[in-house]
């Protein structure tokens, strides 16, 4: 059954005449005449009257259409999931991530979301600088950003977790308690800071607390930043995943008063976040919210 034959008929029916059809669909009045005999035929019943008064439904077309009208939506849904399915396979997502995320959530995230999108190709840009993403966000360079909040612009924001900040002190440094370290200890002392404008979050920290440290700038990695401090060039501070995996040698110690940096999603300001984004940040927030369960369960 040819369903552009329906859903001319059912203009045609809807309108009430021929002639204001051929008005729509850009068929001649004859033409769909001819191409409503041509469906009879197919159907095998009448089911148009034709008068002076325009057309109208036979009571088997009457009895008819409600199956016409459901073939029709189902026909255009089934169109419109090929067409979803035909984008999702030349559809590419472009995500930039801070190196810590990039190491230590991306991999599982995007392990989950080749599953669901398997069509759907990746490209990521793993970015050292705070700043950096948010610029290629504005830019349309990007479609999505795993990084910590900035007050840098317009953008659509989705926080994940509250990423804890440890001092990085020398394994003999002589510590009081092993479970925080107050942030006033470091006044006067050697600090490296760590490289890729990091230092808008210590800063901050810095500022809030009263702290003033002799600062060395630093434009080199954070694991060499963390083997610096190692050899007892100075002490840093540096957040969970910046340091995890990396703190043989040294000492890890959260600051006190507590310190974070709220880790999160950013999506363009305008504009209609795509399905494939959609699954890809679904993704995201459920792995996530099951590292937080597990912490939790430890902790309990």
């Amino acid at each position: 059954m040819d369903a552009k034959k329906l859903e001319i008929l059912m203009t045609a029916v809807d309108l009430g005449s021929f002639s204001k059809a051929s008005q729509v669909v850009g068929y001649t009045q004859s033409g769909l005449t001819h191409l409503v005999n041509s469906l009879e035929r197919e159907i095998g019943f009448q089911i148009i009257f034709r008068n002076h008064n325009g057309i109208s439904l036979t009571p088997q077309g009457e009895e008819l259409m409600p199956a016409i009208r459901d073939y029709l939506s189902a026909n255009t849904f089934l169109n419109s999931k090929i067409q979803t399915i035909k984008n999702e396979k030349c559809e590419s997502i472009r995500i930039a991530a801070y190196s810590s995320i990039a190491m230590h959530w991306m991999p599982e995230i995007l392990y989950r979301f080749r599953r669901i999108c398997p069509h759907v190709d990746v490209d990521l840009r793993m970015v050292d600088n705070a700043l950096e993403p948010f610029e290629l966000l504005k830019e349309g360079r990007t479609d999505i950003v795993f990084a910590s909040k900035q007050n840098c612009g317009s953008y659509q924001w989705i926080p994940l977790y509250q990423e804890k900040m440890y001092a990085i002190l020398p394994q003999d440094y002589p510590v009081k308690d092993s479970t925080s370290f107050p942030l006033k200890e470091m006044e006067g002392m050697d600090f490296l800071m760590p490289y890729g404008r990091f230092d808008i979050d210590v800063h901050a920290a810095f500022e809030k607390n009263g702290v003033h440290v002799r600062e060395k700038a630093s434009y080199v990695d954070d694991e060499t930043v963390i083997r610096m401090v190692e050899k007892g060039f100075g002490v840093s501070m540096m957040t969970e995943l910046m340091i995890r995996g990396r703190t043989d040698d040294v000492r890890c110690i959260p600051v006190e008063p507590e310190v974070v940096r709220e880790l999160g999603m950013g999506l363009p300001k305008e504009g209609e976040v795509t399905n494939s984004v959609s699954r890809l940040r679904d993704c995201a927030m459920a792995y996530i919210n099951e590292k937080k369960m597990q912490n939790q369960q430890k902790m309990g």
